[in-house]
């Protein structure tokens, strides 16, 4: 956790100097031997913090930054700044971006109201994360969008939410338990011919829950590669160029150690295959 965001720039500022960029996309059927870098340095990855108004400070679980560093990346904490200033710095110098968990997107984002249930996010860290993304889209480089993030970047591309699944969706499946701690549990199922199905190779998986919105109308360049029973859609990839994959679990803290350094090793090997690519 972070107390006052201007530290987190000033960490960032110390890894400018080793900028580079993510311009190549690796083969990511390999999915196993999560080891060191072979390269100078450990590429860059770009970790989303949530903005807490009450105390002016970020948030970020360490699950985030462990799981980075597991997988041979450095991660970086993005604080939430008063303005974007710093977008086109970010996008520059880091090498993947990895979009965190949070509460919801605001609904006025897709053209919808907010339903009662809907707890939206504060608006600067939804602004800040907005442009960070577009930003960061048209270059190709390696994104992975967990829970919220998932759902953020769905929105950026054009797409809707189901604002909240057992009352728009139904509870034949529960996507996160009434006490809130993350406990829940379910099955989905991996669609054939997907990134996903090479990393995990399985036709399914069983993942951690812990959301009440999901996915709606699937936004461009995008496509499902994930179900839950209900139908409820688990997870999306770019359809064009460079390592892009959402997922609506949280894979950072899976007890399924082999499941966490498929997805984030695969990550952060796209990110390091850009690294010296000029």
């Amino acid at each position: 956790m972070l107390k006052h965001w201007a530290r987190a720039v000033l960490v960032v500022g110390t890894v400018f100097a080793a900028a580079g960029g993510c311009q190549k996309a690796p083969d990511l059927t390999q999915a196993g031997g999560v080891g060191a870098p072979t390269h100078d340095r450990r590429p860059l990855i770009g970790v989303t913090s949530a903005y807490i108004p009450d105390g002016d400070y970020a948030k970020v679980y360490s699950s985030y930054t462990q799981a980075v560093k597991e997988a041979g990346g450095t991660p970086v904490i993005l604080p939430v700044p008063e303005d974007d200033d710093l977008v086109g710095e970010y996008v520059r110098v880091l090498d993947g971006l990895l979009l965190t968990g949070g509460d919801d997107v605001p609904p006025e984002a897709y053209g919808e109201k907010p339903l009662a249930l809907t707890k939206t996010l504060s608006p600067k860290r939804h602004r800040f994360e907005k442009a960070l993304v577009e930003a960061w889209l048209p270059t190709h480089k390696p994104i992975l969008g967990i829970c919220r993030g998932l759902q953020q970047i769905n929105v950026v591309c054009g797409g809707t939410l189901v604002q909240d699944i057992p009352t728009q969706v139904g509870t034949t499946v529960i996507h996160r338990d009434r006490e809130g701690r993350g406990d829940a549990a379910h099955r989905v199922e991996i669609e054939p011919g997907t990134t996903l199905r090479s990393l995990l190779s399985s036709a399914s998986a069983q993942v951690n829950s812990n959301h009440h919105q999901a996915v709606k109308d699937v936004g461009k360049n995008l496509r499902v590669s994930a179900r839950s029973p209900d139908g409820v859609i688990e997870a999306l990839e770019f359809t064009g160029g460079g390592f892009g994959l959402l997922v609506q679990w949280h894979p950072e803290r899976i007890t399924d150690a082999e499941h966490r350094k498929a997805i984030f090793g695969a990550f952060v090997r796209a990110c390091e295959a850009g690294v010296f690519v000029h």
